[in-house]
């Protein structure tokens, strides 16, 4: 007999503006010591990998509030991130190294890493 999964969930509330544009970005778990209260967030970026179909399926909000320096960071945090996913699902030590060079790349050109002179 297969044994029942235990299952955790992830809530996104999106509010929009009159011209249907993110102002209000709120997400929860199931899990953590926050499950009970939403978190309120500027941006969000999530990818699913279609089991059938093999494609990429993509959500990326930002608020009206979200200023171009923050998305800066943003995108250079979520880009180190996705360098040490990666890293960590394939074993790829010359690819991961690619990407963390790309990264400081990105982050001296926005200014988050200081250029050495």
């Amino acid at each position: 007999m297969e044994q029942e999964k235990k299952m955790s969930s992830i809530e996104i509330q999106v509010g929009l503006n009159e011209s249907k544009i993110p102002d209000l970005i709120q997400w929860r778990s199931s899990e953590g010591l926050k499950a009970q209260n939403f978190q309120e967030s500027k941006a969000v970026l999530v990818s699913f990998f279609d089991k059938e179909t093999k494609d990429t399926l993509k959500i990326d909000l930002w608020t009206t509030e979200m200023q171009v320096v923050e998305m800066d960071r943003f995108m250079f945090q979520t880009l180190r991130a996705l360098g040490d996913t990666y890293y960590k699902a394939t074993g790829n030590t010359e690819l991961a190294s690619d990407m963390q060079r790309f990264v400081e790349y990105f982050g001296q050109k926005t200014g988050i890493i200081p250029t050495e002179e």
